[in-house]
């Protein structure tokens, strides 16, 4: 079986919800990267670098495992 999706999950979409609703842009801004960028890690298509996710999380003043989970291949659901 092909691996498709990265073994991080992410809690970013929500952090930006309820930082009034803060947009995709705002954030890609904030941390130096692209909209589009944002847009994947969200969906997790993507995994970012370790400083993008401390930067993620120095955003929204969370500790990097309160945004960013690693979920092992065997705990994955199916």
């Amino acid at each position: 079986m092909a691996k498709n999706k990265p073994n991080i999950k992410n809690k970013v979409k929500l952090l930006r919800f309820l930082a009034n609703e803060m947009t995709q842009q705002d954030l890609a801004e904030r941390i130096g990267v692209t909209r589009q960028t944002v847009n994947a890690i969200e969906a997790n298509k993507y995994s970012p670098s370790l400083e993008v996710a401390f930067k993620i999380a120095h955003v929204f003043q969370q500790p990097l495992e309160e945004v960013f989970q690693y979920q092992p291949e065997a705990e994955q659901p199916t």
